[in-house]
């Protein structure tokens, strides 16, 4: 896999003038991700969106989050998603238009769109901020940021925590940077994200935990609790920082 990057301001009326001069940049990273796409992008090869592999095995989390729970979640959950987004988009003026653009403007768009385009973006977010190497905290630039943003990290810990464990019924919560450049934390309800127009904070997705109960209940049964406990174990910090880059120089994570 190959990550593309393509800023998102510098992309304006002059873009399909420009677009062999358009300059590219890849931050430094040991991973591999897939392609970024424009926000302001219409048109997008239908290879755009794929599924592709876990970037672990299902076991590789465990005991944290054990095989059955990802084989069940990505296979099926997750895999569902995806084919009802391709089918959502079948005969309709979205087929077409990258993900970027259909989620920043998906008050446009019906349920069907909303709800799958969501579960197959968030879940990405989801698989790829996780690692086997996960846990700790992030590096000195964003550790920083975070500490200035929310006064300590034991105040950022307990902030996530309490953004995951309130939110009602299924949803996500997550750390963002907003367009004005600041971390936030905040929590949407069943598959929608910051990305999308509807929500009432909007910003670059940062870290992501799924609380949908099919997450965690078959191992931590209604212990919700235990299980966003159990999330700081295998948070990929490299990752989060990677996209924190990534958003202040007006970029999109994208799967």
């Amino acid at each position: 896999m190959k990550l593309l990057l393509i800023p998102i301001l510098a992309l304006g009326v002059m873009a399909c003038q420009n677009n062999d001069q358009a300059k590219t940049t890849t931050p430094e990273t040991s991973q591999e991700k897939e392609i970024v796409t424009d926000l302001r992008a219409d048109d997008v090869p239908s290879s755009a969106y794929n599924f592709k592999d876990l970037p672990y095995a299902a076991d590789a989390l465990q005991p944290h989050i054990d095989a059955h729970i990802m084989e069940l979640h990505y296979g099926k959950h997750h895999k569902g998603y995806y084919k009802k987004f391709l089918n959502a988009l079948e005969g309709t003026p979205v087929k077409g238009k990258s993900l970027t653009y259909i989620l920043s403007n998906i008050d446009k768009y019906d349920a069907g769109v909303r709800n799958n385009a969501g579960g197959y973006y968030n879940h990405w977010v989801y698989w790829d901020n996780m690692s086997t190497e996960g846990g700790g905290k992030p590096g000195e630039i964003l550790r920083d940021e975070i500490t200035s943003a929310f006064g300590t990290w034991d105040n950022f810990v307990s902030e996530f925590n309490d953004a995951a464990g309130s939110q009602f019924g299924s949803g996500w919560a997550w750390l963002i940077l907003t367009k004005e450049g600041e971390l936030e934390i905040t929590n949407t309800p069943n598959q929608d994200n910051p990305l999308m127009s509807i929500t009432d904070m909007q910003g670059y997705p940062l870290l992501a935990i799924d609380v949908w109960e099919h997450a965690y209940y078959l191992q931590y049964e209604n212990k919700r609790t235990d299980y966003i406990k159990a999330f700081w174990n295998v948070i990929d910090w490299e990752e989060v920082g990677r996209r924190y880059q990534m958003a202040k120089e007006g970029h999109y994570y994208m799967p």
